[in-house]
């Protein structure tokens, strides 16, 4: 089992119309990669006897923020990829994002991603980041099994 964890071993790509990247790997900030669910998976209703009746959502949609360094060249990739595919509705939503620790076993793949928005452009002082976000339709994850072959 891992005990030890480190960004660099955070594996991630993205596929879809208009380009085949990968994420990890010149550029990405400190801040790194986040990947979080829309909604709770689960809500409940008590009773006014005391009685409670748990609803279960089937929703795995979600959102992943990719932050890079102000210089790293993947925003320009990114943003070839972002004009291809909101300049029709035949390719925007089609994206494939995964997110891999192998060192840790941590496995993440989101389905169905379209760019949000372009990042916002902050030109202050210091250099700072670009975050990218992206919604996805569909989010598998397995957190830390600790088994290196996923």
């Amino acid at each position: 089992m891992a005990s030890t964890y480190s960004f660099a071993d955070v594996l991630c790509a993205i596929t879809g119309p208009g380009g085949n990247l990968s994420l990890s790997e010149g550029g990405v900030a400190d801040e790194g990669i986040t990947v979080e669910m829309n909604d709770d998976k689960s809500s409940m209703v008590p009773g006014a006897d005391g009685s409670w009746m748990h609803s279960l959502h089937v929703s795995n949609s979600g959102r992943v923020v990719l932050r890079l360094l102000k210089t790293s060249e993947l925003n320009q990739r990114l943003t070839v990829m972002y004009n291809y595919q909101t300049a029709s509705s035949a390719n925007h939503g089609r994206n494939l994002i995964s997110v891999r620790n192998p060192a840790v076993g941590m496995s993440i793949t989101c389905e169905g991603c379209a760019f949000k928005k372009l990042p916002p452009n902050v030109n202050a002082k210091d250099g700072g980041t670009n975050e990218w976000a992206f919604d996805s339709g569909r989010i598998t994850q397995v957190l830390g099994s600790g088994d290196p072959s996923l």
